[in-house]
């Protein structure tokens, strides 16, 4: 125990051999006041509260059903030394319904790694421009070609305004080349609403402005 802090003897990972410069010892740390940000940020909860516990008291951690909105996916390669096992090849950055993403923050959300042994559950509720991959080139109905990023994120061709399609969308290339299955997937999605609907969709789920979302 700490002032700020209670460390949980770690159920899912073991100490990794071969780092040789961290030196991991089979706790993480989880706030004692929920209310901070790095106590708000987080998923993992115990029972009873870090508030009721004692150094050598027996808990239960995990999470409780929460939704949440992802931020970032980042990849490694070779994977990720932590001086725990197993090594990450990725982590989805996680942020709880009801906070924006603020770019002014270094570190913000919850870091999981879909990968290791920590048995969590993600069901998909609702992802903007299901339709598309990164570095698809598509036109719009108003004859503007753009790149999607991401559904925050169109490249116009002619960088001009507005920077948002107008739907219906045709999937010009993906991964540099036609796939007429996709395309006919992006038609069918796009034949009904807008944009400007997608992301108050996404909006009035994660309950966050989509404006400061990466």
């Amino acid at each position: 125990m700490s002032s700020h802090h209670v460390s949980i003897e770690w159920p899912w990972w073991s100490v990794d051999p071969d780092c040789d410069w961290i030196h991991w010892n089979g706790g993480v740390a989880l706030p004692l006041d929920p209310t901070s940000h790095e106590g708000q940020d987080g998923l993992f909860r115990t029972t009873p509260p870090p508030g009721h516990l004692t150094p050598g008291a027996t808990c239960q951690v995990g999470i409780p059903p929460t939704l949440v909105h992802v931020i970032s996916v980042d990849r490694f390669d070779p994977p990720l030394e932590t001086g725990r096992l197993p090594r990450p090849r990725r982590h989805v950055v996680l942020l709880r319904a009801g906070h924006s993403h603020d770019p002014e923050r270094y570190e913000q959300g919850c870091e999981i790694d879909p990968d290791d042994d920590i048995p969590i559950t993600l069901d998909l509720v609702f992802r903007p421009y299901a339709c598309l991959t990164p570095g698809d080139e598509v036109a719009d109905a108003a004859g503007r070609a753009w790149r999607f990023d991401t559904p925050w994120d169109w490249e116009p061709f002619d960088a001009a305004e507005p920077h948002e399609p107008v739907w219906p969308l045709t999937l010009l290339t993906r991964e540099g080349r036609m796939d007429e299955a996709a395309a006919a997937t992006v038609v069918a999605a796009t034949s009904h609403g807008s944009h400007a609907q997608e992301l108050a969709r996404w909006a009035a789920l994660a309950d966050a402005d989509p404006t400061r979302s990466a």
